[in-house]
């Protein structure tokens, strides 16, 4: 693929993360291909038939087999890149949970798609917040220039000697992935030079310092470990802060925690993940030339959750609907809403905090719904009652 770096070119999401991968070359990559993220893997190979990697692409059975090679190369010193979606992520689940427990810094690409039963092949963010728990750093995509732009970002947050912990990054499916969209691409020696060489602190190939991995622990020892992977994780947030901010200083484009548009003065605020917060940002833009004093506010990062700084995002607001492109399935809403929901309990003056759940298998979401939630958010204002705080927008 002929691409000019440093200008604008138009790609999808898919081939903006094969493209990515290519720059950042990483010793291992194993996986198995899924809709919508087979593209990724498509393109890859290609790059890799035509020698224009080093890596060792592995191709396997299922995703469960891809994430195991994943484990065993990162155990092993290799830098290790993956993707996948839905069932695929699904299958993974065992070896999600033993990725984070051995700290191991290997990063994936989720393209969001629906879980089954029944099947569907489009956006939701089903299987991601399956997996939110699994002790992996999450960050979700707006754009595709973001989703570039987190990918590799990603590897310097994962690979950081004070956080060592495996990282999703997340673009919905099909409309970011399939959609083609202007994107700036980094030259090869910018992205080298950003992400650096990978030195691991441990091999299980450095004969001279021999290491033991996956070992039983029992009840004396087991917790301590999980107190450690605790900490590292939380402790992610400020080298996601300190990498984006060293992405903004080389390349222009600034990154942090999460994206406030236009919530200095908002009376109201809607809070989303991915795509969906562009459209949300038509509905902010068109309110505001109408005197309603509307916001946004979308996290980058999920895991871990930045709840002091949503809690600050927010404290002036004086009602807010988050967004939830997934159900818990708890009869209490969605895991977003839940989160920020809680981040919010502490403040001395607790916006109203409604949530709907909305775009399940790829459901549209339009401007006249962001502009439906605003509406409803004005009339909690105006009235002080919430007559539902969950449930699903449909209409």
């Amino acid at each position: 693929m002929a691409i000019v770096t440093g200008k604008q070119v138009g790609l999808t999401g898919n081939s903006a993360i094969a493209y990515a991968m290519r720059q950042i070359d990483p010793d291992v990559c194993a996986a198995y291909p899924i809709t919508p993220s087979t593209g990724i893997i498509e393109e890859f190979s290609s790059y890799y038939a035509d020698g224009q990697v080093s890596t060792e692409l592995i191709t396997v059975e299922s995703e469960h087999s891809a994430m195991s090679a994943c484990v065993g190369a990162s155990a092993a010193g290799a830098r290790v890149m993956t993707a996948t979606s839905s069932q695929g992520l699904a299958l993974m689940w065992e070896m999600l949970y033993i990725a984070s427990g051995m700290r191991l810094p290997v990063v994936m690409t989720v393209v969001n798609r629906a879980l089954s039963a029944p099947i569907n092949i489009h956006c939701d963010h089903s299987d991601s917040m399956g997996a939110r728990d699994s002790g992996w750093i999450q960050l979700y995509s707006e754009t595709v220039q973001e989703a570039y732009d987190n990918l590799l970002q990603a590897v310097r947050i994962a690979e950081d000697p004070r956080v060592l912990t495996p990282a999703m990054v997340c673009m919905d499916g099909f409309i970011t992935s399939h959609a083609v969209e202007n994107i700036t691409l980094l030259a090869d020696g910018e992205v080298k030079g950003f992400i650096g060489d990978y030195k691991p602190g441990r091999s299980l190939l450095d004969t001279d310092n021999p290491i033991t991995m996956g070992a039983m622990t029992l009840q004396d020892v087991y917790m301590d470990f999980k107190h450690e992977q605790s900490m590292a994780i939380a402790g992610a947030k400020e080298v996601v802060v300190e990498v984006g901010s060293d992405f903004g200083r080389r390349f222009g484009r600034h990154y942090g925690l999460m994206e406030c548009y236009r919530l200095e003065d908002a009376e109201a605020a809607i809070v989303v993940l991915n795509s969906a917060a562009g459209t949300t940002k038509v509905a902010v833009d068109e309110l505001r030339k109408k005197g309603k004093k509307v916001g946004l506010l979308k996290p980058r990062l999920f895991r871990p959750f930045p709840y002091a700084e949503i809690a600050a995002a927010l404290k002036n607001v004086k009602a807010v609907c988050v967004l939830d492109r997934a159900d818990s399935m708890n009869g209490f809403g969605g895991p977003l809403f839940s989160e920020v929901r809680s981040a919010l309990y502490g403040l001395a003056s607790v916006p109203k905090v409604m949530g709907r759940i909305f775009g399940l298998g790829g459901r549209d979401y339009t401007v006249e719904h962001s502009t439906a939630v605003f509406e409803g958010l004005y009339r909690i204002i105006e009235t002080g009652r919430m007559e539902e705080l969950t449930g699903y927008l449909k209409s």
